[in-house]
């Protein structure tokens, strides 16, 4: 591994589902529970290239002809399974831990920005003793009222912690992190192994397939 001592970000912008947490095994299981729960027929989708967007929008795609009562009452039962069963189904991707411990002593600044819900958000970073890690967790309702999305969230982190955009990286999986990285004008480095896929047109500064090639990917980009 290079020296890391020189040539880092100021700060670096995590997303969570596809990013640094595998959410899939979870969402699906709460996902079919709350249909079953509600006796409504769901439809078969691709959840992998699904995750991302708030978890009613998900919902939606899988039901069938569901009114907007319907998808009230879904949200309440996926919420209700995901809160207590659903969230301790998520996964580390390897070596992510590792990563934000080694980028955390080298002071860089870490943060969330997800649309996660904040509550299990936290939940899940503190049963893996990470939250100590992040200098703040970012979630759309953090805020009252809630975010609009990852780009309100990332002007907000660079206003209140007087960051420079090009010295920022965003560290995500879909579209939407890479569309909010390029509204503030902060690079996007594409995590592969995720659910997401990026279309040629959005600018990606490089690609991550593993997050044992991020501190170093970053010290050579920033050294030019």
């Amino acid at each position: 591994m290079p020296d890391l001592t020189s040539h880092l970000p100021q700060a670096i912008f995590f997303d969570l589902d596809g990013t640094l947490l595998d959410s899939l095994p979870g969402i699906a299981f709460s996902i079919e529970q709350a249909f079953a729960a509600c006796a409504l027929p769901m439809q078969p989708i691709d959840l992998r290239n699904t995750i991302g967007p708030p978890i009613r929008t998900i919902l939606e795609l899988a039901a069938t002809q569901a009114t907007s009562s319907d998808l009230d009452l879904l949200e309440r039962a996926f919420r209700s399974s995901y809160d207590s069963e659903g969230w301790q189904k998520t996964l580390l991707f390897p070596d992510s831990n590792l990563m934000l411990s080694e980028a955390h002593a080298l002071g860089i600044q870490l943060f969330v920005v997800s649309n996660k819900p904040r509550h299990i958000s936290v939940k899940i970073l503190e049963r893996e003793g990470m939250t100590p890690l992040f200098t703040a967790i970012l979630t759309r309702d953090t805020s009252n009222p809630p975010y609009t999305g990852k780009a309100q969230m990332i002007e907000h982190l660079l206003h209140t912690f007087q960051l420079g955009a090009s010295h920022c990286i965003m560290v995500g999986d879909t579209e939407e992190d890479a569309r909010a990285a390029a509204a503030m004008r902060v690079p996007f480095a594409w995590m592969t192994h995720g659910y997401g896929k990026i279309q040629p047109s959005l600018t990606v500064a490089f690609r991550i397939n593993s997050f044992s090639e991020l501190l170093p990917t970053l010290v050579k980009e920033f050294a030019q």
